[in-house]
């Protein structure tokens, strides 16, 4: 690009000083630059290339040939969107029996207002298919549920039987508890009766720290009648608080020692624990 200069030159001509003027063609310092940022290049050319692929796509739509179901899926959208005109033979019979566009089927007229819809099967299955899918979801869902009412009643049972075991296992520590306040009261009781051996071995809470001699002249001793081994805690407990009543008039859960058998069976709800809840 270049742009027009103007110089001034002075001549002698006839004695007297002119000024010329001349006109000289230099290229222009204040022409315009071209944008040479880094990067630019790079996106002009993205986005000339975006704009032709959506151009091609665009006219590649409009020149696609639909397919034989989307033409099939239009004519039937259309001719389902469209009443039925005069020239339907159906429609010509409906009206010369008295129909009319809008009025329900029927001599009395309550049937349907509206055709029935059309349901298109698309698929390649045959007919109940559908039907069979829906009942073998139907079966799988309730056995589902079965197994879950299954489990829960398993849980259900698990948690009782856990609560069955801590209760027993809470009656038989109060029934210990009971035996060993037995056994305190027992010992004490004879004692003051100046009876230095128990009527049982186990009548007596035993003492820990015992000889060792001690020991194997209790397990030389002859077996008695029953073994107390073979007692369970409350058969214990009941031929314990029998022999306490019945010899020293005491109740373990009264906590008194009664005067007599009248003074007891008066005054002591029975002789069992749960008499006295």
């Amino acid at each position: 690009m270049t742009a027009n200069f103007l110089q001034n030159t002075f001549v002698i001509q006839s004695g007297t000083w002119q000024k010329k003027r001349t006109i000289c063609l230099i290229p222009s310092l204040m022409s315009s630059k071209e944008d040479i940022r880094p990067g630019l290049p790079m996106l002009r050319q993205i986005r000339e290339a975006r704009r032709k692929e959506e151009k091609q796509q665009e006219a590649n739509l409009k020149n696609r040939q639909k397919s034989l179901k989307e033409e099939e899926q239009e004519r039937r959208d259309i001719g389902l969107k469209n009443a039925l005109g005069h020239e339907n033979k159906g429609f010509a019979l409906l009206q010369k029996m008295g129909y009319k566009s809008g009025q329900a089927l029927g001599k009395s007229g309550d049937g349907i207002v509206e055709p029935i819809p059309l349901n298109v099967k698309t698929g390649k299955s045959g007919i109940g298919h559908e039907a069979l899918l829906k009942r073998k979801a139907e079966e799988k869902l309730e056995s589902y549920r079965r197994k879950v009412h299954m489990k829960n009643q398993a849980e259900e049972k698990a948690a009782e039987q856990f609560r069955m075991r801590l209760k027993n296992k809470q009656d038989e520590m109060k029934l210990e508890g009971d035996l060993r306040r037995s056994q305190r009261a027992c010992q004490q009781l004879d004692t003051q009766k100046n009876i230095q051996v128990p009527r049982e071995a186990w009548y007596w809470l035993r003492v820990e720290e015992e000889d060792e001699e001690e020991e194997k002249e209790e397990n030389e001793q002859d077996e008695d009648e029953y073994d107390s081994e073979d007692l369970s805690v409350l058969d214990k407990l009941q031929i314990l608080t029998s022999y306490l009543r019945e010899e020293h008039l005491y109740c373990i859960w009264c906590g008194t020692a009664y005067e007599d058998k009248e003074d007891l069976s008066s005054n002591c709800p029975g002789p069992t624990s749960a008499d006295h809840d």
